[in-house]
């Protein structure tokens, strides 16, 4: 399967020079890393990939030590759709072996979307102390509304067992070429040229696309939300209302659940909330962090 190449597709990517591979539970990960003190590792959500993060990171990294991957299945990581790796225990497992091969202590953990409930999965799982701050813009923490939360696994489990589907995805990406529209028809946000080349890259490429699909596959919500009450760690949630992606109602819900979690509601911006205002989300990472840090001491 021919997944994006790191020398073609990756030559222009944003923050290049801070690139690196590194080898963990058997995949080449690719990580962005910038920046010297506290560590913090920044996870993208679905079909996305490090470049999500890509204004918010030099804010950030004039602080702290900046640690954005890519996830597993997903941009130039790649990994075998049909593994483990797809579902969200298999994400924490990788995710867990990569901290250990960089050799790294995160002292907070940010995701975006998916990437939300995966920092909350690794609270929960003991990769991080039960201190250690999350905070999770536009998070994806409950299943689908209504059948929904049955049809689409379902379905996107049928689509990854036809080798052709990710292709004519990718495809349709290809000869559209409109990342800019299905961003903003599907997410509410309008993102800047950097990131829509990236997002363009990522949409033409049928081994991203297939990644996708099995993430969406493999993923069990439901089980994950029953267990939100047992997540100590502070938890600070960011939301917009013009999230087309996620309804505000159960991210409310989701917060509700966790046991030590605050909740920030933004007007006038999409799922991509931190892509469309970076300042302000790294504003809200670093003051969260140092609050945290403050109240311990």
């Amino acid at each position: 399967m021919s997944g994006l190449d790191w020398q073609r597709d990756g030559r222009d990517w944003p923050h290049r020079e801070h690139s690196r591979f590194v080898t963990a539970d058997g995949l080449n990960f690719h990580v962005q890393q910038m920046g010297e003190g506290p560590v913090l590792v920044l996870l993208h959500g679905t079909g996305g990939s490090s470049h999500s993060w890509h204004r918010v990171v030099p804010h950030l990294a004039e602080r702290f030590t900046v640690v954005a991957p890519d996830l597993p299945l997903h941009g130039f990581t790649g990994g075998d759709p049909v593994s483990s790796q797809a579902s969200m225990p298999g994400m924490v497992r990788a995710l867990s072996a990569l901290i250990d091969s960089l050799e790294i202590a995160p002292a907070a953990i940010v995701g975006h979307s998916a990437g939300a409930a995966i920092a909350l999965e690794m609270a929960r799982k003991g990769v991080v102390g039960d201190s250690t701050p999350i905070v999770g813009f536009s998070p994806a923490l409950t299943p689908f509304p209504g059948a929904a939360a049955q049809i689409f696994p379902g379905l996107a489990k049928l689509l990854l067992l036809n080798p052709f589907v990710p292709r004519a995805f990718a495809g349709l990406a290809r000869f559209r070429g409109d990342p800019a529209a299905f961003l903003e028809r599907s997410t509410g946000s309008k993102t800047d040229p950097v990131s829509l080349r990236c997002y363009g890259k990522l949409f033409a490429n049928h081994a991203h696309c297939r990644g996708v699909l099995a993430m969406m596959a493999h993923w069990d919500l439901e089980s994950f939300s029953r267990r939100l009450s047992e997540i100590a760690n502070p938890i600070q949630i960011v939301h917009a209302r013009g999230d087309l992606a996620v309804p505000l109602g159960s991210v409310e819900g989701a917060a509700a659940k966790l046991a030590n979690a605050r909740l920030d509601v933004w007007d006038s911006l999409g799922h991509l909330a931190h892509e469309e205002a970076p300042e302000r989300a790294a504003q809200v990472i670093a003051e969260f962090f140092e609050t945290q840090m403050q109240g311990a001491g």
